[in-house]
């Protein structure tokens, strides 16, 4: 029985890297692979982990531009509604995979938070399917070719050898010839912020608007992190889960708690 991979992004459906993608995913892997691609109709880029619920979720079918063989579904939802919809009411079975992407972009370090990317793989983990997030950190002459490239390859080494359910890989790949690459690396979270972030403008009618601007600042640029791999000309890949507890804290608040508690309960 062939395995099932679900395609997804946040750019929309119409976006050019999971074009890219989806037709070079067909390419690899023919009928071996059953193909299901179903991303939002428009873009979604930084809606994080947003789920739609206050208005209904409408799905139609698309073609594909540059091949007709290949159909998708567009719908009115976010990146992670739509994996969501995808295993819980159209697929009569889980995926084997969930791979999001290409997106048109980087995810790097504190980008994963806001990211609509990484949030539609992170979906698929929370629905017990492992699951891999791809981005293309900048796009200009360099096309998505060499990340489609690797992302099948990658796929393809996930299918022979596995990925744990609870597993989410974010790879983001450097805008390079793939000569000019300078391999590939494990990676922790690097840090990514932004500065003078906010634009301050004033519209015809003399009123103030704000607009969400902002200079990247990046520290950590080892290739230990994924920040300092992709300026290196690295490929970078970072597991990721979903558990936010501080692990370091919780032993020492355990005191704290017990203390609280009995002067509390004397009150």
């Amino acid at each position: 029985m062939s395995k099932t991979i679900l395609i997804t992004n946040d750019d929309g459906i119409q976006a050019e890297g999971i074009q890219v993608l989806s037709q070079k995913m067909h390419e690899t892997f023919g009928e071996n692979i059953n193909l299901v691609i179903i991303a939002p109709d428009h873009e979604q880029s930084a809606v994080g982990h947003a789920i739609t619920m206050h208005r209904p979720l409408r799905v139609e079918t698309v073609k594909f531009l540059h091949n007709k063989e290949l159909n998708g579904w567009a719908v009115n939802g976010t990146p992670a509604a739509c994996v969501k919809l995808a295993v819980e009411a159209l697929l009569p079975q889980k995926p084997d995979l969930v791979v999001s992407g290409i997106n048109r972009g980087s995810n790097l370090g504190t980008d994963v938070i806001y990211s609509g990317t990484v949030s539609a793989a992170l979906e698929g983990v929370i629905l017990e399917i492992p699951s891999i997030a791809v981005s293309l950190t900048e796009v200009g002459e360099i096309g998505f070719e060499l990340a489609a490239d690797f992302t099948c390859y990658f796929v393809s080494y996930v299918l022979n050898n596995g990925l744990e359910p609870e597993h989410l890989l974010n790879i983001n790949v450097p805008p390079v010839n793939r000569g000019e690459l300078n391999g590939v690396r494990i990676t922790k979270l690097g840090d990514r912020r932004y500065r003078n972030t906010f634009q301050k403008r004033t519209d015809p009618r003399g009123k103030n608007y704000y607009w969400l601007a902002g200079d990247v600042v990046e520290t950590q640029l080892d290739t230990n992190f994924d920040v300092g791999a992709i300026k290196n000309n690295c490929i970078s890949i970072t597991p990721i889960q979903f558990d936010l507890t501080c692990y370091e804290l919780f032993e020492s608040l355990q005191e704290t708690a017990q203390k609280l508690e009995s002067s509390f309960l004397e009150t």
